[in-house]
Order: structure tokens, then C-alpha cells, then sequence
């Protein structure tokens, strides 16, 4: 390039500067901006039989719900363009999409963490959704941990590094885990055996009301609970999940979409994932302190853009694959104040007709585990007024994922 080449270059780029620099800066992003709220709806739900033992696989049943949730919405399968689930999911995008008869697919996501990811996997299609790189999301959860196989029987298993290099020998089962926490609860805050019980026993009143929950027709009184097996010291059998097998789907749609669908859409006003810092999992013993879990980080991030607080939640479905799971969730995401969780678990409180009821469909101490999606898909059910244990006029749901481990949560509203 000659000397009038690099000069009209140069004059070029001048210009360009200049111009740049009279050009008015766009406004700074909003801190929490609220773009995702109501913008999307959950328009469809499905779910298979649960049971201890299913014949089916995973792939035909997690094909099987999201079928079930494409009929309920009243879409076809080949306009689902995306696809959201859990890593630990044995099926993947691939063959659900070939399986179903899907189209072309422009999104799809997995969400790490077991039962943590429940919520995310509906909060990643909302997003995709809203911001056009999708039209019709469709989240799952298959699984078949009634009959397959259960690793946390062997306490000799390796763990990965680094785990195995923080935790006393033999620290392996997820009920091990809580039931520390749970231990460490007690001890600062005076709850009890009577207010795990009070978690227990509201999950198997309600689950006595919904004919496809695992524990239907099968009362738990307080004598039965006292006096079972213990799992681990404090928790007994009836403080952990079922063992199931089972799936269940959604379908998301922009909130536009969803007005036209089969049935009355159910809102996602507001959706957030937690990881606090220096996190150390359901092991969370070396913070400062450890019974400030995810749900705190959640919550803050749930509740900034939302139009409501918790005061205004009618009902709630709260990850309960532990019953100590339930009072640090209500303190986290702020239904009573530190330490109170317990004893608003007394009275009735999470019943019907009392002032919040949860797991209304049986959750996963008495309805099916399958990482809680069967939260997500009662909770929808309640803002359409079709529960099996309806809360009068409920219009706002709060669903959370698994406290202990990076979490997720969503409010949802009809």
C-alpha cells in the first residue's frame, strides 16, 4: 500500500473514532433485569406411572411423558425446537429428539447436580424462549432408581478427587450427609424429631389424596414414624425420598404461544440458580456457616425481579428428598427468620388450609422421586385449579430443587 493508501487510512479511521465518540452511549444493563418475567409458560405436563418397578427403560419412559405433555398442550412433536434435562439423565438429546419425531432443534441444555437441577432445566427453556433461539422447550426427568441400581449401599466406593481427600472414611450416602446437617440443626436451634415428623406426615396426607402417588392409602402416624428403622441417626425411614421409577415433562412456550394452547398457561414470572461461594455440596461443614445453603443464594436472586415476596406465595413445592430439607428451605427462602423453620412446621402449618401448604402432590418423601420434577408439574397443576388436593384460588407457586447442592428454583404464577 503507497503513502496516499495509508493516508486515506488513517483519515478513515480518524473518522470512524469520531463519530463513535459523538454517538450516544447505550444505557447500562439493569442489575437483575426483569426481562424473563411472564415472558414464557408452562403449557403442557405428562408423567408415566410411578412405581418400585417399571418394565419399561428410561428412554420409553421419558418418550412416554413427553408425549403425554405435547397432548396435554396440544402441540405436535415436530414443532419442539428445544430440549432441556439433567446430565445425570441416561437419555440423550439425541435420541429423545429421533424418538419423538421432533424438528430441527435450535437449543438444548443439561443442568448439572442431581435433584438441584429440577427447576433450571424449565428456566433454561424459558430463557431460550424469550430470547428467540426457540419456540417450543420441551424438560424432562426419567429414571428408574426403584429397580436399577443403588450405589450408595457400598460405603467402600471411591470417591473422586477431591472429595476423597474431605471427608471422613466412608461419608458416602446422601442421607449421611444430611443427616449431620440435620444433627447440627437440632443442636443450634432446638428442632426435633416431632417437627421432621410434621414434614413427613403433611407429604403422606396429601399423597393419601392423589391416586398416582407411590404412598396412596397409606396413612404414616406419628407412633409408625417414631418407632421405624433408623436410616441414619436422626433421620429415620420415613425422613428420606421413595425409590422410584418414573418420568415426567413439561412444555414451554413464549407467554404470546401460550394463549392459543390446549390449556390455561401457567407463568414463569421468575426463575435463578444458586451457588454460593465456597460451596462444599450436601458436606457443606467447613463454612462459616454450613446450614446457610443454596437456597439462600436462590432466593436472592429469585425474589429481585419478582412482583411479589413470600408473603404472597399461596402454595409451595419444596424439594424434600430429606425432611430436614424442608425447614432450612423455609428459612432460605424466606418464610421465617433464621432458625424458625422448624417451628413453622407446628400446627398444621404445611397442610391444607394451613398457612403454607407444600408437596401437595405427595413430593418425593411420599409421591415419587424423581429428582423433583413431579414438584414442577404439581405446581402447575395447582395454578390450574386440577390438583388432587387443590389450595382455593391459588395463584402463586414457588417450586425449589434440592437444597445441599448447587440449586435452582422458580416462581410460577397463573
Amino acid at each position: 500500500m503507497g503513502d496516499e493508501g495509508i493516508d486515506r487510512s488513517a483519515e478513515a479511521t480518524m473518522a470512524a473514532r469520531a463519530t463513535k465518540s459523538t454517538t450516544p452511549a447505550p444505557p447500562p444493563a439493569r442489575r437483575g433485569s426483569p426481562a424473563l418475567k411472564d415472558a414464557t409458560a408452562i403449557v403442557g405436563i405428562g408423567q408415566t406411572p410411578f412405581a418400585r418397578r417399571l418394565e419399561a427403560s428410561e428412554k420409553s419412559l421419558a418418550c412416554r411423558a413427553i408425549l403425554a405433555a405435547l397432548d396435554d398442550a396440544g402441540i405436535p412433536p415436530s414443532q419442539v425446537d428445544a430440549l432441556a434435562s439433567y446430565t445425570m439423565e441416561e437419555t440423550d438429546e439425541v435420541e429423545i429428539a429421533k424418538s419423538i419425531g421432533a424438528g430441527d432443534v435450535t437449543f438444548f441444555a443439561r443442568t448439572g447436580f442431581g435433584g438441584g437441577a429440577s427447576c433450571a432445566t424449565v428456566a433454561h427453556l424459558a430463557t431460550a424462549i424469550a430470547t428467540g433461539q426457540a419456540s417450543v422447550g420441551v424438560a424432562w426427568r426419567s429414571r428408574k432408581r426403584g429397580s436399577g441400581p443403588r450405589p450408595w449401599r457400598n460405603t467402600r466406593t471411591q470417591l473422586p478427587t477431591p472429595a476423597q481427600w474431605s471427608r471422613p472414611y466412608g461419608l458416602i450416602r446422601p442421607a449421611d450427609e444430611i443427616a449431620m446437617l440435620a444433627r447440627r440443626y437440632m443442636h443450634e436451634y432446638g428442632a426435633t424429631r416431632e417437627h421432621f415428623f410434621n414434614v413427613a406426615h403433611a407429604c403422606r396426607r396429601h399423597a393419601s389424596l392423589n391416586p398416582a402417588a407411590v404412598m396412596h392409602g397409606r396413612p404414616l402416624t406419628r407412633e409408625t414414624y417414631m418407632t421405624s428403622r433408623w436410616i441414619s441417626e436422626p433421620l429415620c425411614l420415613y425422613d428420606n425420598c421413595l425409590e422410584t421409577d418414573g418420568a415426567l415433562a413439561c412444555v414451554v412456550v413464549s407467554a404470546d404461544r401460550a394463549r392459543d394452547c390446549r390449556r390455561s398457561p401457567v407463568y414463569v414470572h421468575s426463575a435463578a440458580q444458586g451457588l454460593p461461594a465456597q460451596h462444599h455440596g450436601m458436606v457443606n461443614y467447613w463454612n462459616d456457616d454450613p446450614l446457610t445453603g443454596p437456597s439462600w443464594t436462590a432466593a436472592r436472586q429469585l425474589w429481585k425481579t419478582a412482583d411479589f415476596g413470600p408473603a404472597d406465595i399461596d402454595v409451595a413445592q419444596i424439594y424434600d428428598a430429606f425432611t430436614p430439607l424442608i425447614p432450612l428451605s423455609l428459612e432460605g427462602y424466606g418464610f421465617c427468620g433464621r432458625g424458625e423453620g422448624a417451628a413453622f412446621t407446628e400446627d398444621g402449618a404445611l397442610e391444607l388450609g394451613g398457612r403454607l401448604p407444600l408437596n401437595t402432590g405427595g413430593g418425593g418423601l411420599s409421591e415419587a422421586y424423581v429428582h423433583g420434577f413431579n414438584l414442577i408439574t404439581e405446581g402447575v397443576r395447582q395454578l390450574r385449579g386440577t390438583s388432587t388436593a387443590q389450595v382455593p384460588g391459588a395463584s402463586t407457586c414457588l417450586v425449589t430443587a434440592g437444597e445441599g447442592v448447587p440449586t435452582s428454583a422458580l416462581l410460577l404464577r397463573s
